[in-house]
C-alpha cells in the first residue's frame, strides 16, 4: 500500500523528511505546509535541494484526504494536532507527544478525543527523545533478566549547530544566569518532553516510576564567543546540565541526562561521557552502548555534513514510522508500541 503524506514544516528536519518521503517506495508526497511567504509557491523538490516533483508548498493546507501528516514545526501546536487528527489523518511528529498519556490531562484528553473522532493515531518520535533515548534502551533490555536502573546521557557542543534562534532564543544560551531555570519559557517545554521520555521508559519496562523530578545547573561562558554570527557574552549561560529522574519510592530507576555546552569546556564536577549518546543499564547483565550520528565514519566530509546527519536521523525515524502508524489502531502509539523500524531501499 502507498500512503499519501503531507510534510508539515520545512526546517532542518522537515527538509530531510521531504527527501526521505520522496525516496520511500511506500510513500507519496502530496502536500507541503510552510510558514513563510518566501517558501510558499516553491516546489517541494526544490525546497529539498532536488529537481521539481510537482508538489507546491503552501501556507494553508488541507489534510482531510491524506493518510498521514509528518508534523515537524519549530513550535508545535496542540490545536494544529487536534485538527489534523480529527479530520482523519494520522499524525507522526518529531516536535512533541513522545508519551501523550503522560502529557497534561487537558492536552491529553483533547488529543485522545481527536483520535477517536478521526479514527486516527498520534505518534511522537525523533532522536532524544526518540530512537536513541527510547528505542535503543528498550531494545537492549531484551537481553536482561532484571533491571535496576536505566540511564540515557547526551553530551553535545551546540556551537556547531547553525540555528541561533533555537540556541539563543529557545534554549536561552547567552542569557544571564539568574534568568535561566527549568521553568523559563522554552526550557519548560523542552523539559516536559524529556519528562515524557522518562515516563515512557519507566512505563514500558514496568519499573514502577511514581514521580519524575527535574534538576538543572547552568554555567557561565569564560569568554566572548562567536556562535554562527551571534555573540555569546562572557558571564552568560554557556552550559546546561539537565537531569530528569524517574523515581520509585524516592529512588531513581530511570535517568535521562543532558550535558550541553556552547564552546565552553565542561566543569570537572560534571559527568564526562563521550560526545553523543550513552545508554547504561544496570541489571543482570549490566550493559552499556555508545552511539553517534555522523555523515560518515570512512569519508572525509565537511563538519556541516556531520551536523546535518542528526537531522537526517531524526527525520528518517519519523518517515519510516509512517506505515506502521497508519496500520495501528486509533489512539496514542508510542515508540514502545511499534515494531522495530527498518531501512528499506
Amino acid at each position: 500500500m502507498v500512503y499519501r503524506v503531507v510534510q508539515w514544516g520545512t526546517g532542518a528536519v522537515g527538509v530531510e523528511a521531504i527527501r526521505g518521503i520522496l525516496d520511500h517506495p511506500d510513500l507519496d508526497l502530496v502536500g507541503v505546509k510552510v510558514y513563510s511567504a518566501q517558501k510558499a509557491g516553491a516546489d517541494a523538490g526544490v525546497l529539498a535541494g532536488r529537481d521539481p516533483v510537482g508538489v507546491t508548498a503552501t501556507i494553508d493546507i488541507d489534510t482531510a484526504d491524506v493518510d498521514a501528516v509528518l508534523y515537524a514545526p519549530r513550535h508545535p501546536s496542540v490545536d494544529d494536532a487536534v485538527a489534523i487528527l480529527a479530520c482523519g489523518a494520522n499524525l507522526i511528529t518529531t516536535a512533541f507527544a513522545f508519551h501523550p498519556a503522560r502529557m497534561s490531562p487537558h492536552d491529553r484528553d483533547r488529543l485522545q478525543q481527536a483520535c477517536t473522532e478521526g479514527d486516527s493515531s498520534l505518534h511522537g518520535t525523533g532522536l532524544n527523545p526518540g530512537n536513541l533515548g527510547v528505542v535503543i534502551p528498550l531494545a537492549l533490555t531484551g537481553m536482561s533478566r532484571n533491571i535496576e536502573h536505566v540511564r540515557v546521557q547526551e553530551r553535545a557542543d551546540w556551537s556547531v549547530y547553525d540555528s541561533v534562534e533555537i540556541t539563543f532564543d529557545q534554549m536561552h544560551f547567552g542569557s544571564p544566569l539568574d534568568e535561566v531555570d527549568a521553568q523559563t519559557d522554552g526550557l519548560r517545554f523542552t523539559s516536559q518532553l524529556f519528562q515524557e521520555q522518562v515516563w515512557l521508559l519507566g512505563d514500558a519496562l514496568g519499573l514502577g516510576v511514581d514521580q519524575v523530578t527535574t534538576e538543572l545547573e547552568v554555567i557561565p561562558a569564560s569568554a566572548d564567543r562567536d556562535v554562527c554570527g551571534r555573540t555569546l557574552r562572557a558571564g552568560t549561560v554557556a552550559g546546561q546540565h539537565w537531569r530528569w529522574s524517574g523515581r520509585r519510592n524516592g529512588e531513581p530507576v530511570v535517568e535521562v541526562e543532558t550535558l550541553w555546552t556552547v564552546g565552553e569546556p565542561q566543569p570537572k564536577h560534571w559527568p564526562a561521557p563521550q560526545h553523543g549518546w550513552t545508554v547504561t543499564i544496570e541489571g543482570t547483565p549490566s550493559m552499556q552502548a555508545h552511539l553517534m550520528t555522523l555523515a560518515s565514519f570512512r569519508r572525509d566530509v565537511p563538519l556541516v555534513e556531520h551536523v546535518r546527519s542528526a537531522s537526517v536521523a531524526t527525520a528518517m525515524q519519523a518517515v519510516n514510522a509512517i506505515g506502521p502508524v497508519c496500520d495501528s489502531g486509533a489512539g496514542f502509539v508510542t515508540m514502545a508500541d511499534l515494531p522495530l523500524s527498518l531501512y528499506r531501499r
